[in-house]
C-alpha cells in the first residue's frame, strides 16, 4: 500500500487557504518572522515551566480509500506545546486577562470547520490537556477577534491526532500570537471534543485524498512509460560516457562535474539518465537549473522530445514574476490587481486543471491557466510545480536563500533528500553565487531613506539615525579601502537590527497607508528595507569564506560589503537538500578550480567530454603581435588590430563576431575600420550597452542563414552576444576575440587575486586566537582574473561551430595566448592551432576556405 506523508502544516495550508493575496502590499508576510518567531517560540515554552512539554513530536498514519485506490496518509509534525490544566488560569480570573476570550464566554466565531465550540463552566469540565500553537507576528495583536484559520486548524490536527493517541473524549487548543516588535501576547482558547476533531479531521484528508490518489495513479503512469524508454538519439562521440556517468552519480548519490563542448549534447544527456533514475525511484524530483532563459528553452525542448518518445513527464518552467505578471509592474494586493483578490478561494481549483490536462507546461500556458481562473499566474506556477516531475528555472530558485523554494527546500519539506540537482552553464553558478551570499550597505542610502521618513515616523528616523553614526564611525577609519574585523561591525549590526525591528512593525501597522508616500517613495523604501534585512541576513553567514571590508563607489558613496569570496560552504547547505547534483558547461576549465569553488567535495566526479565535430571544420589562430594590455593600448596597436580584423573578414564572405574588452574599445575598433576603405562592402554591427530584447533579436536578424554579403558584429566580450547564442551553419563564420577577457581592476577583484594568495585574513573576531585564515594557495591572480576571462574566451569562441556540418574560424588576438598558462586552458579540441602575422593567417584562411568551398 502506497504511504503519502505530509506536514500538518503543509496540509492545513494547501486544503484550507482562502481570500486574497496581500503581502506583497509591502512584501513582509509572517513567513518572513520565521528567524524572529524561533527565538519567540522558546522564550514562551520556557516562562511556561517544567509541566510544559514543547516541540512535541507527533504522528498519525490513517487508510484512505479514493478513486478505486487504497492508500495511507501520514500526517506528522511537532507541536510547539502540550500542557495541562493545572497550568490554565482560574476560570473566574479569566475576565482579568484582557488579551484572552474567556472559556466561558459565548464568543461570535466565523470559523467553517468546526461550526460548534464546546463551553466550560466549571473546573471540572475542563479536559485534561491542552495543545498550544504558538506564532509570532508583526500584525497588531489587540486588534485580533479570533485566531487565523489555518492556525487553528494545525491546532486542531495536533488536538486530534494527540487525543487518538491518548484515548480522550476532549481537548484543549491555545493560540499563542505574539508581536514579534513589543512580545505582546493575546491567546485564544477554545475546547472540542473528540467527535468533532474527527470530523474535522476526516473532512480535511478526503480533500487530501483527491490529490494524493492523481498523484498515485500519475507517478505509476510515469514509471511505466519510463522503463522501456531509450535514448532518442546515435549516441554522438563522448556522449554515451556522459550519460553513464550521469547516471552512476545518481546512483551513489555523489555530485559530477562535466566539461562538454558544444556538440556533445549535454541536456539530453543529463536529464536522460535523470529521467530514467526516477522512473526506478532513485531520485524524485528533477530541477534543471540555469542563468539564461534561452538554455530554458533547450530544456523544455529536451523534456517535450522524450514527451514525443512516449515518455510520461510533467514539466513546469518557472519564470521570474516581474516578467509573468499581468500589470506593469507587480504589486500583489487586491487594491491594484484584480487577480489577487480572492486569488486563494479559486487556486487549487486551477492547480488541479492545469496539472491534470498538461504536461509540458510553459510559461504560456500558465498565462492561458491564470486567466481561465482568475488568478496570479506566478502563484500559480509556484504552486504547481508541486505536482510536477521537473522543474525548470534559474538559479535563484534553489540557492538564493532570498528567493529559493522553500516548499522544496527546506527543513522537513518532504522528498526533499531525493531531490536532483541538474545545473547547466555551471561556470555561470560562481559569480551568481557570490553575489547570492554577499550583501553591501551604503551610507548615502541611510540618509536619503531618513529624509523620506523624517515626518512620518520618530522611531524609525531616530533608529537610522543610529546606524548612520556607526557608519560614520567606519568611515573615519576609511581613506581608500578598510578591511574589518567582526568586532568592527558588531555595533552596526545591533543597530540595523534595531531598524528592521522598527520598520517591520511600521509597514505591518494597520494605521500606515501607501498615500503618505507616493509610489516612487514607497518603493524606495521597500528597496531599502529589503536591503536592510539582506544585510542582516547575510551576516550571520559570515565565517572564514567572508571578508568584510569598507569603500567608496563610483558615486562616491561609501560602503559597508560583506563579500562572499568561496560560495561552496553556503551552496552545500543547498545541495545537501538533494541525493545529487550534476554541474555541466562547455566551458568548466580548470575543473578544480570549479570543484572548489560550488561544492568543495573530494570524492566528486569530473568527466572532460571529447568534442564530437570534425577537428578540420574548425581554424584555430593566435596573433602573436597584438597585445590588449593597458600600457600597450594606443592607435598603433589598434591599427593592428584592425588590420586583422579586416584580413580575416575578406578572406571569405559571410557572417562574422568581434568580441572586445569594453564598450570603449568597441567604439574606437568601430571608428578606425568604418574610416578604412577596405570597409566599403562590410555591413558593420554594434553592440550597445542599453539593448533591450526587441534591439538584440534585431542585431542578430542581419546574421541570414545565406548571406551575399560580409556582416561584422562588434560585440564586448563577456556580453549578451558572447554566450547562450545560437548562430548555426553559415548564420555565423566566423570570430575575432579580442583580448584574453581579464575582469578590470577593482577594488573586489583585487581583495580576490590578495585572499587567494593567502595575502590577507579571510575573517577574524579581532582576536589573534581565534583568526583564521585561509591556505596560502598562491591562485590569486587566476583565480580573480585569469579563470574568469579565459571562460569568456572559451564561450565566445563557442559561438562558431554548434553543430557537426559547421565549419568556421577562430581568431584570438593577444599574445598572451602564447603563454603556458594559458595554453594549458585550451580545450582539446583548440590543438592543434597556428601562430600568425597579418600575413601568414591569410595563407591559412585561403586554404581552410578552400577545403571547404562548395
Amino acid at each position: 500500500m502506497h504511504t503519502c506523508k505530509v506536514s500538518v502544516r503543509d496540509l492545513v495550508e494547501f486544503i484550507l487557504r482562502s481570500g486574497d493575496i496581500v503581502s506583497s502590499s509591502t512584501g513582509i508576510r509572517d513567513t518572513d518572522a520565521m528567524q524572529e518567531g524561533t527565538r519567540i517560540h522558546k522564550k514562551l515554552q520556557k516562562q511556561m515551566g517544567s509541566q510544559y512539554h514543547a516541540e512535541v513530536p507527533l504522528k498519525y498514519t490513517s487508510s484512505v480509500c479514493y478513486d478505486n485506490l487504497s492508500f495511507a496518509i501520514s500526517v506528522e509534525g511537532r507541536a510547539d506545546g502540550i500542557f495541562p490544566k493545572s497550568l490554565l488560569p482560574r476560570l473566574y480570573d479569566f475576565a482579568d486577562f484582557s488579551s484572552e476570550i474567556p472559556l466561558g464566554t459565548e464568543a461570535e466565531h466565523t470559523h467553517p470547520i468546526i461550526p460548534c465550540r464546546t463551553i466550560i463552566h466549571d473546573d471540572s469540565e475542563a479536559p485534561t490537556d491542552f495543545i498550544d500553537e504558538i506564532k509570532g507576528i508583526y500584525r497588531n495583536v489587540h486588534t485580533m477577534y479570533e485566531p487565523i484559520a489555518v492556525h487553528r486548524a494545525q491546532a486542531l490536527c495536533y488536538a486530534y491526532i494527540y487525543a487518538s493517541q491518548e484515548h480522550l473524549s476532549s481537548i484543549g487548543i491555545r493560540i499563542t500570537y505574539c508581536h514579534i516588535p513589543t512580545e505582546d501576547i493575546r491567546y485564544f482558547y477554545e475546547v472540542i471534543t473528540y467527535e468533532d476533531l474527527h470530523r474535522f479531521y476526516e473532512t480535511l484528508l478526503t480533500e487530501y485524498a483527491k490529490w494524493l490518489a492523481w498523484q498515485i495513479h500519475w507517478q505509476e503512469e510515469r514509471d511505466a512509460s519510463i522503463r522501456p524508454l531509450e535514448f532518442p538519439f546515435v549516441y554522438r562521440n563522448g556522449q554515451a560516457d556522459l550519460v553513464k556517468g550521469v547516471y552512476q552519480s545518481i546512483l551513489r548519490q555523489k555530485r559530477l562535474y562535466i566539461e562538454a563542448p558544444t556538440g556533445v549534447g549535454k541536456t539530453i544527456a543529463t536529464i536522460f539518465p535523470a529521467v530514467k533514475a526516477m522512473g526506478e525511484h532513485l531520485t524524485g524530483k528533477i530541477f534543471y537549473l540555469t542563468a539564461k532563459t534561452i538554455t530554458r528553452t533547450v530544456a523544455e525542448n529536451t523534456f517535450a522530445l522524450l514527451a514525443n518518445h512516449q515518455a510520461a513527464l510533467k514539466s513546469i518552467t518557472l519564470t521570474a514574476k516581474d516578467k509573468i505578471c499581468i500589470l506593469e509592474k507587480a504589486n500583489c494586493h487586491p487594491a491594484n490587481c484584480e487577480r489577487a483578490k480572492g486569488h486563494f478561494d479559486r487556486i487549487n481549483d486551477a492547480v488541479y486543471d492545469l496539472i491534470t490536462h498538461e504536461s509540458q507546461i510553459t510559461r504560456d500556458i500558465i498565462t492561458q491557466y491564470a486567466l481561465k481562473h482568475e488568478v496570479c499566474p506566478f502563484e500559480l506556477s509556484l504552486d504547481a510545480s508541486l505536482w510536477c516531475d521537473a522543474v525548470i528555472g534559474d538559479y535563484n530558485y534553489a540557492f538564493d536563500p532570498d528567493s529559493h523554494l522553500k516548499r522544496f527546500f527546506s527543513d522537513g519539506a518532504a522528498g526533499s533528500t531525493a531531490n536532483l540537482f541538474l545545473v547547466d552553464e555551471a561556470h555561470n553558478l560562481v559569480d551568481r553565487a557570490r553575489d547570492m551570499y554577499s550583501a553591501v550597505l551604503i551610507k548615502e542610502d541611510v540618509l536619503e531613506t531618513k529624509r523620506l521618513l523624517k515626518t512620518k515616523s520618530k522611531k524609525i528616523t531616530a533608529s537610522l539615525e543610529s546606524v548612520n553614526r556607526a557608519l560614520l564611525d567606519l568611515k573615519r577609519q576609511c581613506d581608500e579601502l578598510l578591511i574589518c574585523t567582526l568586532s568592527m561591525t558588531d555595533a552596526l549590526l545591533g543597530r540595523l537590527l534595531r531598524l528592521q525591528s522598527v520598520m517591520d512593525e511600521f509597514l505591518q501597522d494597520p494605521s500606515f497607508s501607501e498615500k503618505k508616500l507616493s509610489e516612487e517613495q514607497f518603493s524606495q523604501l521597500l528597496d531599502f528595507y529589503f536591503n536592510i534585512r539582506s544585510f542582516v541576513n547575510v551576516y550571520e553567514l559570515v565565517d572564514e569564506h567572508y571578508l568584510i571590508y569598507c569603500d567608496y563607489n563610483d558615486n562616491s558613496n561609501f560602503c559597508v560589503h560583506l563579500q562572499c569570496m568561496n560560495p561552496s560552504a553556503n551552496l552545500e547547505q543547498y545541495l545537501a537538500m538533494g541525493r545529487s547534483a550534476i554541474f555541466f558547461s562547455a566551458t568548466l576549465l580548470p575543473i578544480q578550480y570549479y570543484r572548489e569553488q560550488l561544492a568543495s567535495r573530494p570524492e566528486d566526479y569530473a568527466i572532460y567530454a571529447p568534442s564530437p565535430f570534425p577537428s578540420h571544420n574548425r581554424l584555430l589562430l593566435v596573433g602573436r603581435d597584438v597585445s590588449t594590455k593597458y600600457s600597450r593600448r594606443g592607435a598603433a596597436m589598434y591599427a593592428r588590430i584592425v588590420d586583422y580584423i579586416l584580413r580575416f573578414v575578406h578572406a571569405r564572405s559571410g557572417n562574422y563576431m568581434v568580441f572586445v574588452p569594453s564598450y570603449k574599445m568597441l567604439q574606437d575598433i568601430y571608428d578606425m575600420i568604418a574610416s578604412s576603405d577596405a570597409s566599403q562592402d562590410l555591413t558593420l554591427l554594434t553592440q550597445n550597452a542599453t539593448m533591450d530584447e526587441q534591439e538584440r533579436e534585431e542585431f542578430l536578424a542581419h546574421f541570414s542563414e545565406s548571406p551575399t554579403t560580409t556582416t561584422v558584429g562588434l560585440c564586448v566580450l563577456g556580453g549578451i552576444f558572447s554566450e547562450g547564442i545560437d548562430l548555426k551553419a553559415e548564420r555565423l563564420i566566423g570570430a575575432v576575440i579580442v583580448g584574453t577577457g581579464l575582469p578590470m581592476v577593482c577594488n573586489e577583484n583585487e581583495l580576490y587575486r590578495q585572499f587567494f594568495d593567502g595575502e590577507i585574513s579571510s575573517f577574524s573576531t579581532g582576536s589573534e586566537n581565534d583568526e583564521a585564515t585561509i591556505r596560502n594557495t598562491r591562485h590569486g591572480f587566476s583565480y580573480a582574473y585569469q579563470y574568469p576571462g579565459m571562460n569568456k574566451v572559451l564561450q565566445a569562441a563557442g559561438r562558431v561551430i554548434r553543430t557537426e556540418q559547421d565549419y568556421g574560424c577562430i581568431l584570438l588576438l593577444d599574445d598572451r595566448f602564447l603563454q603556458g598558462s594559458y595554453q594549458s586552458l585550451f580545450p582539446r579540441e583548440w590543438f592543434p592551432h597556428y601562430t600568425v602575422t597579418p600575413e601568414t593567417m591569410t595563407e591559412h584562411l585561403l586554404k581552410f576556405w578552400e577545403a571547404h568551398s562548395t
